[in-house]
Parts: C-alpha cells; sequence; structure tokens
C-alpha cells in the first residue's frame, strides 16, 4: 500500500502489514505525542480501524488495539482523554474519500491476516530508562527493576519509615496507572502472590508513588507504566524468571544526600514521629548505602 495519511498531530504511513504513526513535535502536539515520537503498529495488533464526522469540517480515523497488545493502551485502562488517544487521527474533510478508501483496505487486511499465536505486546512498549518526578518521590526504572526515592517534604512517615524502594520486574505481577488529571491520580506497583499486600491508601504504600498538580504528568508517567507493564509481561513469559532468583542491587549513594536524610530522619525523631528503634535501624540502613 505504502500510503500517507496526514492529519492533526501525526500522519499514518499505511503498509500491507502495519502502520507507522509519527507524531508531530509542534508546541501544540500533546506532551504524549511528542514523548512517543512515532510508533510502529502491527496490524495483528489492530481489532478495527473506523472513519466518522468529526468537529469543524473534520473526520476522524480510529483504530482499536487487541487487548494486550499494546502495553500503552493497557496502562492506561480507558482513561486517556480523547485528544491524547494515539490511535485517533483527525483529518480535514477533504481527505474523507481516501481516508474511508483506507479504511475498507484496513479492515481487509486484518480480517484476511492469520491469528497470531499471541498478541501479547505487539506494539514496542516505550524504551528505558525512564524517570519522572511524583510529589512525594522519585520514580525510576532501568530495564530490570523499579526505584522509588522518596521526597523529604512530600513523602508520607510511612514511607520514610520502609525506606527507598527497588522492585525487580520479577517480583511484579502487575502495574496500575491511576491519571494524573484525575482525582487519587497515582502509579502502584502489585507484587506477585506472596508477597506483602499493599496497604490501603497509595499515601501509606510504599508500592506506590502518588501525582499531583506538575507531578507525574501524564506523557512522563504512563510511558513510564507501559514500560514497567511490558518488563513485567516478559518476565512472566520467561521460565528461567524467578521472584526469588531475583537479587535486590544495593543502592549507592551521594554521602552529602545520605547526610540530609539522616537529617531529616532526626528531625522525625525528634518530632516523635519515629522511634528510638526505627531511627536507629533507619540510619543503619541509610549508612550502609554509603
Amino acid at each position: 500500500m505504502g500510503d500517507v495519511l496526514a492529519g492533526s498531530h501525526a500522519a499514518w504511513e499505511i503498509d500491507s502489514d502495519s502502520v507507522l504513526i509519527r507524531f508531530e513535535r509542534g508546541i501544540r502536539t500533546p506532551k504524549l505525542f511528542q514523548a512517543l515520537g512515532e510508533r510502529r503498529v502491527p496490524l495483528e495488533a489492530l481489532d478495527t480501524v473506523s472513519l466518522a464526522p468529526g468537529r469543524r469540517g473534520t473526520v476522524v480515523l480510529r483504530a482499536v488495539a487487541r487487548a494486550g497488545a499494546d502495553p500503552l493502551m493497557d496502562a492506561a485502562s480507558g482513561q486517556l482523554k480523547e485528544g491524547c488517544d494515539p490511535y485517533r487521527l483527525v483529518l480535514p474533510s477533504a481527505q474523507e474519500q481516501q481516508a474511508r478508501e483506507q479504511v475498507d483496505e484496513l479492515n481487509k487486511l486484518i480480517a484476511d491476516r492469520p491469528a497470531p499465536a499471541s498478541v501479547r505486546d505487539l506494539v514496542a512498549p516505550p524504551e528505558a530508562p525512564l524517570h519522572f518526578k511524583a510529589y512525594d518521590g522519585k520514580a525510576s526504572f532501568d530495564g530490570a527493576a523499579v526505584s522509588f526515592r522518596w521526597s523529604p517534604t512530600g513523602a508520607s512517615t510511612e514511607k520514610w519509615k520502609a525506606g527507598d524502594q527497588t522492585f525487580p520486574v520479577t517480583e511484579l505481577a502487575d502495574v496500575e496507572w491511576r491519571s494524573p488529571e484525575e482525582l487519587n491520580g497515582c502509579l502502584r506497583l502489585v507484587p506477585r502472590a506472596g508477597s506483602a499486600a499493599p496497604a490501603a491508601r497509595s499515601e501509606l504504600d510504599p508500592a506506590c508513588v502518588v501525582f499531583g498538580p506538575g507531578y507525574g504528568p501524564v506523557h512522563e508517567s504512563l510511558p513510564f507504566a507501559a514500560a514497567v507493564l511490558a518488563a513485567v509481561r516478559a518476565a512472566e513469559r520467561t521460565p528461567e524468571s524467578r521472584p526469588a532468583e531475583a537479587a535486590r542491587i544495593p543502592l549507592r549513594r551521594d554521602p552529602a544526600d545520605i547526610a540530609e536524610r539522616i537529617r531529616h530522619l532526626g528531625d522525625l525523631h525528634q518530632a516523635g514521629l519515629v522511634t528510638d528503634e526505627e531511627f536507629v535501624s533507619k540510619k543503619t540502613q541509610l549508612l550502609s548505602e554509603l
């Protein structure tokens, strides 16, 4: 085929086996699209493609990814606003006939292709390393493990007591992303069965970082969640992956950072928010990270 449909914020290059979506980088382009750059979507990853009337002399082409085929859409779980849907292309009505022909051809190609053995993660996830700043800490992912480093000002006392966290993907069962554009936005890591149960409230759960105004924006936290989700799924598909084999890599911190954290811990201790035993235990842990 080799046809191109250029619309608002993106262009679709349609081939016989895939659709390459290239997003613009202009100032009006949604930041999520800019972060994604481009995505190649195999036709096996698509369920249907449709065309519908849009607003103000436009038509809207929309593809629907199969469940499990795209970790980004699975992580989003229907929470993306219409304007940030990467499978939605707004075209001028002058291109309606061309778009309709492409839609018909794509649906025919999708229907004629043999069903794949598995559709899991046919669309490549965002690449690690990735990181973003949440309200109560900084989240980092290196492709093998997720790390949460708590903020001295935003994190709860409970999270400070638990200490900075590192979670190998082999110890995780799932990732839950709640949009920062809604109430109670957060990213929560779900441990495998047998691991510690999560706290009921996100601000108390050391396996969760909390979003807020300016913290954990969609274009940073959603690609992060998608990359972690894909890594968790890949670990599940690898026979040799076992939680017991996943050794936690000790963190090595800057001495000045350790000193600042011990000072903050002392403030909590003086305020009566940390017991003597907790203070000594956490201080020893921090010193061991030097």
